[in-house]
């Protein structure tokens, strides 16, 4: 099984207000836990440039431009309450879509099986033309996007287990039936969207979940809704926004989840991709803001994608 993993240190570079919780430590987390021997035979690369024609699938040419424009060359700008620019932000987020679509191409060529992105900002909030909730391009959804237009595929699905639903992807995939996106998520929680009725063009499954559920809510979820659902879609490739904020130890969320539930749908995704699309699995890092959950998670979310 081989797992390319990468990462670019321009993603600490992105700095966010005192007290935010999407802050560079978080990077600073995971590859710390990279450190260790068991991840040693992971593929590492640094994260190329994004380009503007595969964004410009996802989000409009103005979008993209107005953003370009609003980044600054000092101090920080606030994109909405809770996103902000600074410096090193456009670097940052073009390479967070370069890493999505380069992980497209070496999975879908076959020169790896499955990959890692450990890049940000995340991106699932980030809709056509707005960005919010620490999102500023949607990187799993430009990169569904990319495998079709680049590889041919067919048929592309982005699984979300962020605690907050991806309304920019729903938003992005709504009227896009080739696109399925399926979300757990608590609810009520930020942004407000994800019920269960939210459909789509039948391409869209949302599984919310209370607050205070936990591992057994959570694969019950993903077992009589999502799989199913996935099942249905026969995708070309499987796309993980793997967030990381339901974890018990999450400040910003109240769903109870352990790196093991983690590990658990990692291998319940990884298995039918064997079944059904090659074994062809990218994984996009969105939320997780407690340090130790995050680096935990992470790590047993990449080893279940190295096959241990």
């Amino acid at each position: 099984m081989s797992t390319l993993y990468l990462s670019h240190p321009c993603g600490l570079e992105h700095l966010v207000p005192e007290g935010h919780p999407e802050r560079p430590d978080r990077l600073r987390a995971i590859e710390r836990a990279m450190e260790a021997e068991v991840f040693q035979p992971l593929l590492r690369e640094q994260a190329p440039m994004g380009e503007f024609d595969a964004i410009a699938e996802a989000h409009p040419q103005e979008y993209i431009r107005a953003l370009e424009q609003a980044a600054p060359s000092e101090g920080m700008v606030r994109i909405d309450a809770d996103t902000a620019m600074s410096p090193g932000t456009w670097e940052a987020v073009m390479r967070a879509v370069g890493a999505a679509t380069y992980a497209v191409d070496e999975v879908m060529t076959g020169k790896v099986d499955n990959a890692f992105c450990a890049m940000r900002p995340p991106g699932h909030h980030a809709e056509e033309a707005r960005a919010m909730g620490f999102c500023l391009f949607n990187s799993a959804a430009i990169a569904a996007l990319h495998a079709r237009d680049k590889h041919g595929a067919e048929r592309v699905a982005v699984i979300d287990f962020d605690v907050h639903h991806g309304n920019g992807t729903q938003d992005i995939f709504w009227n896009r039936p080739e696109m399925f996106y399926a979300s757990t998520h608590q609810m009520p929680l930020f942004p407000g969207t994800g019920a269960a009725n939210e459909t789509g063009c039948g391409n869209i499954c949302n599984a919310p979940l209370q607050p205070g559920d936990d591992g057994v809510a959570f694969k019950d979820a993903m077992e009589v809704r999502i799989l199913p659902a996935l099942k249905k879609h026969k995708p070309d490739l499987i796309i993980i926004s793997a967030g990381f904020d339901a974890h018990e130890r999450d400040p910003l969320a109240n769903i109870n989840l352990t790196e093991e539930d983690f590990a658990w749908v990692t291998r319940k995704l990884m298995d039918y991709a064997d079944e059904q699309c090659e074994g062809r699995v990218v994984s996009v890092l969105e939320g997780g803001y407690d340090l130790m959950g995050l680096s935990l998670s992470v790590a047993a979310h990449v080893r279940a994608l190295m096959g241990s």
